[in-house]
């Protein structure tokens, strides 16, 4: 199923460059003066849930890196915790085409799988959004796929690990498709949190569940290769 998943992001990367050419392509601006709007979609760990302090969150690691290019580079975070695909659907991504921003990053989908959405839902969501943000703006899009929720303590070894993992393969097999069709960026958070996190149980904070400091620096790093890969030089 892995492998599976693999060739999906592939297929993703494919599609991205034949049938939506303009929004794959699309790169943040030469002049380093730009009033660059970048925002933020999705749920609990878009809003920053299980760091310390605003600062240490993901999307504001991500909006500084952005401000040493861009100093007039502005955040709006429509990350609400608890949402799910439906949610940014019909509570955030209004207001995020009405703003006309330069970049976006999407985060969504574990509520989903916690919540039993059908995965053909969540599809087709995601296929609306991504469609809208590609058709509705000029932004840069990035959305990561979901990190692999059976490694996290919340359900390491409990009886709902392996359907977790199962759901967290399929849903990104959904993603991927989706951000290929209408050309965004894909970060590979599943692989990552595989790989790191139980080796580095820090990257998680004591819920056991949300990212912690030292998760969400990781986490940024990864979206600003992406990021910094749609950057005009």
């Amino acid at each position: 199923m892995r492998r599976a998943l693999a060739a999906a992001v592939v297929l993703s990367l494919a599609a991205g460059c034949s049938s939506t050419r303009g929004a794959a392509a699309r790169t943040l601006p030469a002049d380093r003066d730009a009033e660059i709007t970048y925002v933020a979609l999705g749920d609990s760990t878009v809003e920053g849930v299980g760091a310390s302090r605003p600062e240490s969150t993901y999307v504001s690691l991500l909006h500084a890196r952005l401000r040493a290019i861009y100093p007039n580079a502005r955040l709006v975070n429509l990350g609400v915790g608890g949402a799910t695909s439906a949610d940014v659907l019909a509570r955030q991504l209004d207001r995020a085409v009405a703003l006309q921003p330069e970049l976006v990053t999407l985060s969504v989908g574990p509520n989903d799988i916690t919540g039993q959405v059908v995965l053909g839902d969540y599809a087709r969501n995601m296929r609306t959004i991504l469609g809208r943000l590609a058709a509705g703006t000029r932004a840069v899009i990035v959305v990561n796929l979901l990190p692999d929720l059976a490694v996290t303590p919340r359900f390491r070894g409990r009886p709902e690990e392996a359907t977790v993992g199962r759901l967290s393969i399929e849903f990104n097999e959904a993603l991927a498709r989706a951000a290929g069709r209408y050309g965004a960026q894909v970060v590979d958070l599943y692989a990552a949190s595989r790989r790191e996190v139980p080796a580095r149980p820090e990257l998680v904070a004591r819920d056991g569940y949300h990212p912690s400091d030292l998760g969400y620096a990781r986490w940024a790093e990864l979206m600003w290769d992406a990021v910094r890969s749609r950057i005009r030089s």
